[in-house]
């Protein structure tokens, strides 16, 4: 059976690239699209403490870096391309992209999750002047202001303690009425650093400014008090969603979005796999995405070989 490629895989996160390490060493013609940022959520974060092998931290952008250049060494093809959705025809696989179809034998669906929005007036509005979602790669547009984090989970907390490094005065608004983050040693940072303030049970109803970010309305949801914090930007991390939406009506989602898959990361269809965030039960680390990396890819292997 003649296809384009033997794999393709959506995504260029952690779970995309150790699949494309795997396949592409096991022999496999490999491409890896890539809809976004190269390197995937990897790449936005800041210092990554918990990834085994690296005693003190390693950032974000050079880990991702590593795994791009690591992948193409092996073979893969890595470009960049959206996937729409895709097909099962007479044994092999159609996959629609911005670009046109490809053909494959295997899919690996990598494609992570994106940053959830907030959904208040002006977000939509500011976005870009102010409203941003990513503090590595924002955060110098704000250096020296005042801020506010949206979110007071382990991200949250990490972006809070990136823009303090730039000289910002910052303001993490938590919906919960306490912080959400699960990295004590996170918290002790923030709580200890003078130029971060939190405040929790607190809604954010809308972002206002004209060209640029000018302040953040927030609500304290116990007594229902209302006020304007003055600040010149808000960075938002307030989770992820998984990025479906292209294979909606194609297969099996949870009541989150997220792909359904085995233990073998095998989804319903022969031949397509879930790897990462995207898919149920992940944990959401960048090491478990590794893993389901390369069982996937592992299996994807297999099923190739028994093809014929």
């Amino acid at each position: 059976m003649y296809t384009e490629f033997d794999v393709i895989i959506v995504g260029s996160g952690a779970a995309g690239l150790t699949a494309g390490i795997y396949t592409s060493r096991a022999g496999l013609d490999t491409l890896v699209l890539e809809s976004k940022t190269m390197g995937g959520e990897t790449f936005n974060r800041q210092l990554i403490e918990n990834y085994p092998g690296f005693a003190n931290g390693i950032m974000g952008p050079e880990l991702a870096n590593a795994m791009l250049e690591q992948a193409s060494n092996a073979g893969a093809e890595i470009e960049p391309g959206e996937v729409l959705g895709f097909q099962s025809k007479n044994g092999y696989l159609i996959v629609k992209t911005s670009e046109g179809n490809k053909t494959c034998k295997g899919i690996i669906i990598a494609s992570g999750a994106l940053q959830r929005k907030l959904g208040v007036p002006g977000e939509k509005e500011l976005d870009g002047k102010g409203v941003f979602y990513c503090e590595t790669c924002d955060g110098p547009l704000c250096a020296g202001k005042r801020v506010v984090v949206a979110g007071g989970g382990n991200s949250g907390i990490t972006a809070a303690l990136h823009l303090v490094s730039l000289g910002c005065a910052v303001t993490v608004v938590e919906f919960m009425d306490t912080l959400t983050a699960a990295s004590r040693v996170l918290l002790d940072r923030a709580e200890e650093n003078p130029g971060i303030e939190m405040i929790c049970n607190t809604k954010i109803n809308a972002i206002v400014g004209d060209e640029w970010v000018t302040g953040v309305d927030i609500e304290d949801r116990a007594t229902g008090e209302l006020r304007r914090l003055d600040v010149q930007g808000i960075y938002t991390r307030i989770g992820l969603d998984p990025n479906t939406k292209f294979v909606e009506g194609i297969l099996e989602l949870n009541r989150r979005g997220e792909i359904r898959v085995n233990e073998k990361m095998e989804t319903a269809i022969p031949g397509v796999f879930a790897a990462g965030i995207v898919r149920e039960f992940s944990q959401g680390q960048i090491s478990t995405s590794v893993g389901d990396g390369a069982t996937a890819a592992m299996i994807c292997c297999n099923y190739i070989a028994a093809l014929g």
